[in-house]
Formats: structure tokens, C-alpha cells, sequence
């Protein structure tokens, strides 16, 4: 039996703002992707290009999540793994063998191994990177419209100084992270 492999990341696990995204894709043997690698070593313009081909070409792919409520509940941690769990379910084509970046798995109720560096070492793995950072990155945009001077739209929620003087200023918006330090620390200010 041919092995039916997922690559499983995720994106934003650090910012102060936004949900935690994560992707799985399983690609198809016979229908390559030229130029995948971890999404942070891509241009953005590249970035986007691979998301439409993989979109396209990938036999199956899925995004999870956990919001800012489930992150702030279960810490950053735990909503990782719960988003990768749902983002490994909505797979159409059920894997064999799911392989996810960094060093720990969530149980999948099938085998899995954790590849530290696998989205540059592994296709599947660098296209679950690459499809969850454009999802991601497209979302902080939208809401830096929602929530206009946080400047979402330039650091998609991480901790900039651009953001932390936005933060002191405008105060804590729906979409931050109430479980995060400089988050946790202005409510504390209040």
C-alpha cells in the first residue's frame, strides 16, 4: 500500500494578536510543486503564487485553527495542537502517516513524527507552512482595517515596538491575546 503522507505547521504562535493557524496538505506524486520551503524563507510574492498552485494541485488540503478565546483558555501550546487535530480531520483524503513541523505531534488517531526544520526539509510540510502563513497573513490584513492604527497589516499581530506603542495608546482590542504578557499587563494597567 503506497503511504499517504500529510504535512502538517503552523503559523502565529507567537503573536499578541489573531488566531493560531495551522494547515495540512497531502500533494499529489504526480503533479509537483516547484520551489516549496518554509514560508518565512519565501517572498511574500512568492508565497502567494505557491498557495494558488498548491491550492490547486495539492489531492487534499485543510486549514485549522484556534481562536483567541481557545488560546487564551488552553494556552498557546494546547491551541496549536488542537488546531493541527482540525486541520488533519477536514482533510478530504484521510493520511497514513501525518508529519508535522517541530518536536511534538497532537494524536491523530493514526502515526505521526514531528520533523524539527520539516518545512524546509519536507514538501508536504513546506506546503502546510506556506498555505496557513498566506491564510494568516491575509486575516491580520482584514482586521487592520477592523481595528484601524494597531498596524496589523505590517507585523500581523507580533509583538513590535510598533505594536506595543499601539498598544499602550489605542488599549487591548477583541482580537488580542488576553493570556499573552504585554496583553495581560495593560488590563492589569486598567
Amino acid at each position: 500500500m503506497t503511504e499517504i503522507v500529510a504535512g502538517v505547521d503552523e503559523v502565529g504562535r507567537g503573536p499578541l494578536a489573531g488566531a493560531v493557524v495551522t494547515a495540512a496538505v497531502i500533494l499529489n506524486p504526480d503533479n509537483p510543486i516547484e520551489g516549496l520551503n518554509d514560508s518565512k524563507k519565501l517572498t511574500e510574492k512568492r508565497r502567494v503564487l505557491l498557495d494558488i498552485e498548491i491550492r490547486e494541485k495539492a489531492l487534499a488540503w485543510f486549514i485549522g485553527r484556534a481562536e483567541v478565546d481557545e488560546i487564551d483558555d488552553i494556552n498557546i501550546l494546547q491551541a496549536t495542537m488542537v488546531a493541527m487535530q482540525r486541520a488533519v480531520a477536514g482533510l478530504k483524503i484521510k493520511p497514513t502517516l501525518v508529519l508535522v513541523d517541530g518536536n511534538r505531534t497532537p494524536d491523530f488517531s493514526i502515526p505521526a513524527e514531528a520533523i524539527i526544520k520539516g518545512d524546509g526539509k519536507i514538501a508536504e510540510i513546506s506546503a502546510a507552512s506556506i498555505i496557513a502563513k498566506v491564510c494568516r497573513d491575509n486575516e491580520m490584513c482584514e482586521m487592520n482595517d477592523v481595528y484601524p492604527g494597531y498596524g496589523f497589516s505590517s507585523h500581523k499581530g507580533y509583538g513590535t515596538k510598533q505594536h506595543l506603542i499601539a498598544l499602550e495608546t489605542l488599549g487591548v482590542c477583541p482580537i488580542h491575546r488576553r493570556s499573552f504578557a504585554p496583553v495581560r499587563n495593560r488590563l492589569n494597567l486598567l
